[in-house]
């Protein structure tokens, strides 16, 4: 198994009366995608927030690339290289595409004039290389906020992308795209992974998106890890069946 590139060691987090997180412990491979499932209010988003930065943890460890990050910002563990996309996208939605990707890169955001400066040839070129990889490549001169939901999604994956992390967390990347898209950016993510060496951790709440994307799979359920697994053993997983059953 590859060394773990990211490690989260007995996280806890509650907001006031409500456990949110408990002992939650889980790895991510170097080079691999982690899928991450569970019932809503299982805790999955809540973990995401505090592994970036968000959500200061009540007790535990993070260590990504073996140092301890749940004491940084979020824009100091961005710099490291993990980044995360959001269930609700978050672009510029009055700016094209091709603005938006390079207005996405940190350095490039020191004022709000910056926004408006002539940006490098080179940097241009790789924000459209990376609408293309996404298959927006037509769609690079359009307003954001004109896109379909769906297409915002990989819009932002593209963002990000533009960052070029050592680890990505997708929360829920094909929620509200089109079913046709699904299996276009499945094949997407498949690449990043492969082609750009970018780790994957992944939640998901398609069940056939995360057996034909993910190496192996965690199961979170009220807060707490349930199970850990390939694909066919969680889905052969009587306790995770349960989970899922009893929150309908």
């Amino acid at each position: 198994m590859n060394a773990a590139l990211l490690d989260v060691k007995s996280v806890s987090k509650s907001f006031g009366g409500v456990q949110a997180n408990q002992n939650v412990s889980m790895q991510v491979p170097e080079g691999r995608i982690t899928g991450l499932i569970g019932p809503n209010g299982s805790g999955k988003t809540t973990l995401f927030n505090s592994i970036v930065g968000y959500h200061p943890i009540d007790g535990g460890s993070i260590r990504f690339e073996d140092r301890e990050i749940s004491k940084l910002r979020v824009q100091q563990i961005a710099r490291l290289g993990l980044l995360r996309t959001f269930q609700q996208t978050r672009i510029y939605s009055k700016m094209d595409c091709v603005k938006n990707m390079l207005i996405s890169v940190p350095h490039r955001n020191a004022t709000f004039s910056d926004m408006f400066k002539p940006y490098p040839p080179d940097l241009t070129e790789k924000a459209e290389h990376l609408l293309e990889f996404v298959g927006l490549y037509q769609k690079r001169h359009l307003v954001s906020g004109d896109l379909s939901f769906g297409q915002q999604k990989l819009l932002e994956f593209a963002m990000a992308l533009m960052n070029e992390p050592r680890v990505l967390l997708l929360d829920e990347p094909t929620a509200g795209i089109n079913p046709t898209l699904i299996n276009g950016l499945i094949d997407r993510l498949k690449l990043a992974n492969t082609e750009f060496g970018i780790t994957l951790f992944v939640i998901e709440h398609n069940m056939r998106v995360i057996m034909n994307l993910a190496d192996s799979i965690y199961c979170l359920a009220h807060g707490e890890l349930l199970a850990h697994g390939s694909p066919d053993e969680i889905q052969g997983d009587q306790r995770v069946i349960d989970a899922y059953l009893g929150a309908h």
